[in-house]
């Protein structure tokens, strides 16, 4: 049984990256808003603070490709449904538990494919590079990407036929997780309703925890909120992403 279930999951992950080995320059354009973050919005940064703000600055956007990526990726179920070719591929013996993890190693991939390239953007600007740092951080990435690639499935199944409530639900929760976390600007200089909101917003552990491990402050305990709100969002994404795809589509 567990050997069935690898082979699903990787005949699942080979079709869903197939597209993407074909045409990987579409990886380049997908980052187009967060390289534009990084160039433009992070080069005043480093023109008005003190110091060098990349070390800041990097790890938000990182995290910035996960609510931009992986939160979208359901958008190539719902056109799959919408069109009736998974419907073909759910009448096969594949393991549908298998369909879920094989499409979301899919956005594992290609989501450390674009972090790497970032940080490595990011060296010449003045961001410090710390192997062990880095690691951890990119671990934590992809626990929270695979959680957001999974729930963003879940959300896809749930707006079958129109897909009005995928767009929907997407554009009206991505952009205040964004905003509400720090990514761009410390949330301690806005007003204290901000500070509140920004507190009840799983996002911003996640964030803190990336800059401290950026910056080798393993032992700081927003490593450890940070970590506990990462998983919590794979472990979420992951049981209802199974449990819909169980349950049938």
């Amino acid at each position: 049984m567990r050997t069935q279930f690898v082979r699903d999951t990787r005949t699942v992950f080979a079709r869903e990256f197939a597209p993407v080995l074909r045409r990987p320059v579409n990886l380049v354009f997908t980052m187009g808003q967060p390289l534009l973050f990084l160039f433009l919005y992070g080069s005043m940064l480093a023109g008005t603070a003190g110091g060098s703000p990349w070390q800041w600055f990097v790890p938000g956007i990182l995290i910035m490709m996960c609510l931009t990526g992986p939160m979208m990726a359901g958008y190539s179920m719902l056109l799959e449904l919408i069109g009736g070719s998974m419907e073909r591929l759910l009448v096969t013996p594949l393991n549908r538990t298998a369909m879920l993890v094989g499409r979301t190693m899919k956005e594992f991939v290609i989501l450390l494919a674009q972090a790497v390239l970032i940080i490595g953007l990011g060296v010449p600007l003045g961001f410090r590079l710390s192997p062990v740092g880095v690691l951890a951080g990119l671990a934590l990435l992809i626990v929270f990407g695979m959680g957001l690639g999974a729930l963003s499935f879940v959300l896809a199944i749930a707006s079958q036929p129109g897909g009005e409530l995928f767009f929907g639900v997407t554009q009206m929760v991505m952009f205040p997780l964004m905003l509400l976390s720090g990514l761009l600007l410390p949330i301690a200089s806005g007003p204290a309703w901000l500070q509140v909101a920004a507190a009840l917003n799983p996002v911003t552990y996640i964030v803190e925890a990336e800059r401290a491990l950026f910056a080798d402050r393993f032992a700081d305990m927003s490593v450890v909120y940070g970590a506990l709100a990462a998983c919590a969002v794979a472990a979420v994404g992951l049981v209802l992403g199974t449990r819909a795809m169980r349950r049938g589509i």
